[in-house]
């Protein structure tokens, strides 16, 4: 019996590679120069910290371009507000979603069930397995699937015959 998964994955790398290419980018940047500004990356989180809510800003802009470039979507960055303390410092922390929420996965599952065709759609942790008879119907799950918008970007594992 035909089946694929439906999950919502970032791959760790180009993750890594755009907050290098964020720091390289920090280094160089003129308008940084003699100020302490910082980008770190604790697995799916990214820490900046910087002199004023202004170079803040610059650097939110900074990593979410070199992520958006390096493939990973808009929709798994989660930006959270910046924290600015009395003396004018700033600490921001974004983060990657990575995964499938309950919430999302019931949403899937009924829109796969809602389209008519001979497919099941189940939840298992954080993706949804959908199987068929039909690769035809399978291939149609996905086209449709691309065509929804969800709140997460998708990604399809594991098409098997």
């Amino acid at each position: 019996m035909p089946t694929f998964d439906i999950v919502s994955e970032v791959n760790s790398m180009e993750i890594e590679n755009a907050v290098n290419q964020a720091r390289k980018e920090l280094a160089t940047r003129f308008d940084f120069k003699d100020s302490p500004a910082e980008i770190n990356l604790e697995k799916n989180e990214i820490h900046l910290t910087a002199l004023d809510a202004y170079k803040m800003k610059t650097l939110v802009e900074m990593v979410t371009t070199k992520l958006s470039k390096r493939g990973v979507s808009p929709k798994n960055v989660d930006k959270g507000d910046p924290d600015l303390s009395p003396l004018g410092h700033a600490r921001q922390t974004i983060k990657i979603k990575q995964g499938l929420d309950s919430t999302v996965a019931k949403e899937i599952a009924t829109f796969v069930r809602q389209l008519g065709l001979k497919v099941t759609a189940q939840i298992q942790g954080d993706t949804v397995r959908v199987s068929g008879k039909s690769r035809d119907d399978l291939q149609s799950v996905i086209a449709a699937v691309k065509g929804k918008d969800f709140p997460l970007a998708l990604n399809f594992q594991n098409f098997r015959d």
